[in-house]
């Protein structure tokens, strides 16, 4: 037992002393590529990646919409739809694709909804477009 704390020590007890660091010469944290960190602390790097992700997404997430919606629409209705979403549809829009991404069960309940107010939407804009055709009948 004394011999293993003494090899463990090294020669004359020196060998095994951390040398010290002076925090001016310490170098700097670098990411992929070489290229430096915003801080030498990991969290707050990890904010900032979660942050700057989350708001590039956001914004590409807009610009996609605006452009699907424009071709059917117009850019003025496009631009009312997405940035006129109040807090309960943002909200029910976040849980719903939250649910979707957790569980495959979750994504069959979301699709599943999905598919289901298509099909009402499409029922829906047939009967008007039958009722069209046959309210001129009717009256006759």
């Amino acid at each position: 037992m004394a011999g293993a704390k003494r090899a463990a020590r090294g020669k004359r007890g020196k060998a095994g002393a951390p040398e010290a660091v002076d925090p001016a010469t310490k170098p700097t944290p670098t990411g992929p590529g070489g290229v430096p960190l915003p801080s030498p602390v990991a969290g707050t790097n990890l904010i900032i990646a979660d942050i700057v992700l989350r708001a590039a997404g956001g914004l590409l997430k807009d610009r996609l919409e605006k452009g699907l919606l424009v071709k059917s629409h117009g850019q003025d209705k496009a631009d009312k739809l997405v940035d006129g979403r109040g807090v309960a549809s943002s909200l029910a829009l976040w849980g719903a694709s939250r649910m979707a991404r957790r569980s495959p069960l979750g994504l069959a309940v979301v699709a599943g909804g999905l598919a289901a107010k298509v099909f009402y939407d499409r029922g829906k804009r047939l009967q008007k477009k039958a009722g069209t055709k046959e309210s001129p009948d009717s009256e006759s």
